[in-house]
């Protein structure tokens, strides 16, 4: 049997994505022969649970079920899933098709050259000026903070679609835990932050950020204070 993609982990964080999940697990496990799966949920009230079970019938596919944890929040769901992985190499993407499952094949060979993988979004659709203006301006006040640390960077600070070398997270997850904003959705920016300077970057481009499906976007005005939480914390 075709396990090439055995060594690799794709972490999906999850929110009542019932409409969702399930479309996207298939097509990852159909594209990419022996992938894992880790579906990090949050506390679902919709079906999410039942599509997720119900994919891993046929795929290789876990629900880790957060709904009792202390702490909530799509950074907490990545960091605590990040300690259930097994294989060498993690992909973090969302679970409503925004980020393309074509990518994942290219950025997982990257990661085979390079630390930290990052899927850099160089035109975005479908997206109102409310929402572009405020991702730009995240962006910029994220890079300009991050370049006079002299901390490593990216065209695309933002992002939530990137892979990452499993010990790489799995080491800040224990020993700087604190220093992560869990509650936070922006967990590329505190991975960042804390890293290595020498830490390899690699960036892989894709030009269009697929519109959403089903359900809402959880982008809120209010999650400005959670990056700048990320950007500015010591």
């Amino acid at each position: 049997m075709n396990k090439a993609y055995g060594n690799l982990t794709i972490i999906i964080p999850t929110l009542n994505e019932q409409g969702n999940i399930g479309r996207v697990i298939r097509v990852l496990g159909k594209m990419y022969p022996g992938v894992r799966i880790i579906v990090a949920d949050d506390g679902s009230v919709d079906n999410t649970k039942k599509e997720v079970i119900a994919a891993s019938k046929r795929f290789n596919v876990q629900f880790f079920d957060r709904m009792h944890m202390q702490v909530h929040g799509l950074t907490a769901s990545v960091i605590d899933a990040a300690l259930r992985v097994r294989t060498d190499y993690i992909i973090v993407m969302d679970g409503d098709m925004q980020h393309p499952p074509e990518l994942v094949g290219s950025m997982y060979r990257k990661l085979l050259e390079y630390d930290i993988v990052i899927g850099v979004r160089v035109e975005v659709k479908d997206w109102g000026l409310h929402r572009v203006i405020l991702s730009k301006g995240m962006a910029i006040i994220s890079y300009v903070v991050f370049k006079a640390r002299g901390k490593p960077v990216t065209r695309d600070m933002m992002s939530g679609f990137f892979g990452i070398r499993s010990g790489i997270i799995k080491a800040l997850a224990r020993r700087r835990r604190k220093d992560f904003v869990m509650h936070g959705y922006k967990v590329l920016l505190d991975i960042l932050r804390m890293a290595d300077r020498e830490v390899s970057i690699c960036e892989v481009e894709y030009s269009t950020f697929h519109r959403r499906i089903y359900g809402r976007s959880k982008l809120k005005l209010r999650r400005m204070a959670e990056v700048l939480e990320s950007t500015f914390r010591g």
